[in-house]
């Protein structure tokens, strides 16, 4: 039983679940933030829902990226922090800023907190709009070398990832007194649902089972939320992960409409309502005129996302499962819980 203690930030997210859940099958203790103590319950029912009861190994603190309070007791005798509290695209921001500002300051005083606290090494979840956004092409896969180009055109949500990542590794190189670092850059992220509560990544499966009109032109990578997991492990205590970032994707991008075959050849009856066409470019800027969430995907349209995971393969030995199996795996997870409509 491996006694150390880990900070897990932003509890209620899919991925810090997930984390938890793999920290804790790991033998860790964990200690998580969230924003609102009264939370706490759901959090340990979709642990449960994960197949772990987390007992006296979980323990659960009130702290926002917004303000001060509670990070210091937070990072207080942990080993190592897991960081992905971050804003995430749920329709409450409403100026640039509103992404930006608590995605950057929450790093600095997250890393302040566990700097002063003297954790070994801190693992960020940034995220894949820290790297492909505002490029028109790309003559190969996009790797860990590559930043957005915030002179492109660059949604707020990938703008945020960027900017809040590059402050995380000014930080360590200005003031981390030894302090490690370490980047995981997920594509867009899949798998098991564990409740009600999910990713915006997890909306482009559900909004098919549930039959929207068509499927955008739009290319991304998908991962599995076990693997991203599994990675955030192996980067928290490789020696070879210190100061590096990884890029986390199973296999290949494809577009919308191959994820919407997938479901359809796979689920049966279940994907009765998935779509089966393509909508036009010219439809898809219409609708985006009055559709904020519609409007944030534009500078996507037709541009191929495709990425490489081989130096995580490569350096600490991580080996995703396919990507039809987190497809399938989220779909499956859905109907499961209730969560598509009937």
């Amino acid at each position: 039983m491996n006694e150390q203690l880990v900070l897990v930030t932003g509890g209620t997210g899919f991925i810090a679940q997930h984390c938890m859940i793999a920290l804790l099958q790991a033998g860790y203790r964990v200690r998580t933030t969230v924003r609102d103590l009264a939370r706490e319950e759901e959090v340990r029912s979709h642990l449960r829902t994960g197949g772990v009861e987390a007992g006296d190994r979980l323990a659960f603190v009130a702290a926002d990226l917004s303000a001060d309070a509670g990070w210091r007791e937070a990072a207080a005798g942990c080993r190592y922090v897991m960081h992905g509290a971050s804003p995430t695209p749920s329709g409450a921001q409403v100026r640039e800023e509103d992404w930006i500002g608590p995605a950057v300051d929450g790093n600095l005083r997250v890393l302040r907190a566990a700097r002063d606290a003297g954790v070994k090494r801190v693992v960020l979840t940034s995220a894949f709009g820290a790297i492909c956004a505002g490029h028109t092409a790309m003559p190969r896969p996009f790797n860990e070398t590559d930043w957005s180009d915030l002179n492109g055109n660059v949604a707020p949500y990938q703008k945020s990832k960027t900017l809040s990542e590059r402050a995380a590794w000014e930080f360590i190189a200005r003031e981390g007194r030894g302090m490690e670092l370490s980047a995981i850059n997920p594509v867009a992220v899949l798998g098991p649902v564990l409740g009600p509560d999910f990713s915006h990544s997890i909306r482009l499966v559900k909004y098919m089972l549930d039959g929207q009109p068509g499927c955008l032109k739009i290319n991304s990578g998908f991962v599995d939320v076990r693997d991203v997991a599994d990675l955030h492990l192996r980067a928290m205590t490789d020696p070879a992960a210190a100061g590096e970032r990884f890029l986390a994707i199973a296999g290949e991008s494809m577009w919308m409409i191959e994820l919407a075959q997938i479901l359809r050849s796979r689920l049966g009856a279940a994907a009765h309502k998935v779509p089966t066409k393509v909508l036009p470019n010219w439809v898809a800027r219409l609708a985006a005129r009055k559709d904020p969430t519609m409007r944030a995907a534009m500078p996507l349209l037709g541009i191929n996302m495709n990425a490489s995971g081989e130096k995580a393969a490569r350096l600490l030995g991580w080996s995703p499962r396919p990507r039809e199996e987190a497809v399938l795996a989220t779909a499956e997870s859905l109907i499961r819980l209730g969560l598509v409509e009937p």
